[in-house]
């Protein structure tokens, strides 16, 4: 009679964790200790964060570099005299009349010549202001046809626009000068300051060895050649009377260009300032904006991004520490799960959907805090912000595999405890 259910037997369905368990019992897990869970999270949004602001700001500042450089770098071209090294008779590769040459040329805003006086050793530079006193000096000390500390630098009108000043007081010379070879000099405010000059309204003679000039203005800034700020800027012509013409090679030309014309201008001016011989001409034109752009953003983001990998080093060893606290603190209750029928790799699970659900917030996080750096960067310095939808995909990602990697030796560690032993504890 017995013999109809001794065949049957009874049968036990295999446990299991569906996703969606997995992920309630991990946010559980993490409100029951919602402060450790916050610090916990706070190095992946941190290491996010930095990635997020640093490929932000990068993108940003590359996006600056390619307008400063088309304003500023992409309008200049240098003329060098190299007419010494073609030819050692062929004395000063310009021609006396260079500036005028150049003014048919398109897209030649501005162009002239200039060089650094030689002077005598021991020449003084010093300022006498009116109605007497004491002389303030700086001394160049000339020993090799260059100056130390306050150079002499013989500047055209052209040169001294293309070197685009902005005055402090007074004014510029301009061509009448030039012309007329007065005795007027421009100086840089770095001079101005050292040798006590404040203000221009007591007219003070400047000397240069034992000749005298008007200080016509004082220069606060210029946006190419900023040395100059440290130098006395003559007029070419009576530089050229008073100390000689420059020595052959030694005189170089500035040419200010519209936008996008320095490449052709630098292939035209030599022809145009000696047809007989364009070789003693060698033009500088501005370097390719990309090549400068790409090594720029390269060396921001190996810098930057080295510093946001430390971050995320930081902050996946501080899950994977707290993670593998909380395994030793809730052993008692991983050997229930197990007496109860849960499976090594249930609780594996559960601790690794734990870790890395607090990575995701983090990365959720960081992602928003670094978009709000890059705004608030942009904002303050009064830049576009540049953020490229790639990154901001990214940076949540970044923070799950953090996540991810800093749970798998916690959730090991969780697996191979015995229910047994645990519930001895």
């Amino acid at each position: 009679m017995g013999n109809g259910t001794t065949g049957d037997r009874a049968r036990v369905e295999p446990t299991g964790l569906a996703a969606r368990d997995a992920l309630s019992e991990a946010l559980a897990g993490m409100l029951r200790r919602p402060g450790r869970a916050v610090l916990t999270a706070l190095g992946t949004v941190l290491g996010v964060g930095s990635f997020v602001a640093v490929l932000g700001l990068t993108a940003t500042i590359s996006s600056q570099i390619d307008g400063r450089f088309n304003v500023l770098t992409a309008t200049e071209v240098t003329i060098e005299d190299v007419a010494p090294e073609v030819d050692e008779f062929a004395g000063s590769g310009f021609p006396a009349d260079a500036e005028e040459r150049l003014r048919d040329v398109a897209g030649i805003r501005n162009a002239g010549t200039l060089w650094t006086v030689r002077l005598d050793p021991g020449t003084t530079i010093g300022v006498l202001p009116a109605g007497g006193g004491t002389t303030t000096s700086s001394t160049t000390g000339a020993t090799t046809g260059t100056t130390t500390g306050t150079a002499v630098v013989a500047a055209s009108p052209g040169a001294v626009a293309a070197l685009v000043p902005t005055l402090r007081e007074g004014r510029l010379y301009d061509a009448f000068a030039e012309r007329s070879r007065q005795r007027v000099v421009l100086i840089g405010s770095g001079v101005a300051e050292r040798l006590g000059i404040t203000t221009l309204t007591t007219r003070p003679a400047l000397y240069i060895g034992e000749e005298p000039f008007t200080v016509a203005g004082v220069i606060a800034d210029v946006e190419r050649k900023p040395e100059n700020l440290l130098s006395v800027l003559v007029p070419r012509s009576t530089a050229r009377e008073l100390w000689g013409p420059p020595e052959p090679g030694g005189a170089t030309m500035l040419l200010d260009t519209e936008l996008g014309a320095a490449r052709q201008a630098a292939e035209l001016a030599p022809l145009a300032l000696r047809p007989d011989h364009p070789e003693y001409l060698k033009a500088v034109p501005p370097p390719d904006p990309r090549l400068l752009r790409s090594g720029v953003t390269s060396d921001l983001s190996a810098l930057f991004l080295l510093l946001a990998g430390i971050c995320l080093v930081i902050g996946a060893v501080g899950i994977a520490n707290t993670t593998l606290v909380a395994v030793l603190e809730r052993t008692s209750e991983i050997g229930l799960r197990r007496a109860l029928g849960a499976r090594g790799r249930h609780i594996a699970a559960q601790f690794l959907t734990e870790s890395a659900t607090l990575g995701t917030l983090g990365g959720l996080v960081g992602t928003s805090l670094g978009e709000l750096t890059v705004v608030a960067v942009s904002l303050a310095r009064d830049w576009t912000p540049v953020i490229h939808p790639a990154t901001v995909a990214a940076a949540p990602l970044t923070g799950l595999l953090t996540g991810l990697s800093a749970g798998l030796y916690p959730a090991w560690r969780a697996a191979r405890i015995e229910p047994a032993e645990a519930l001895r504890r």
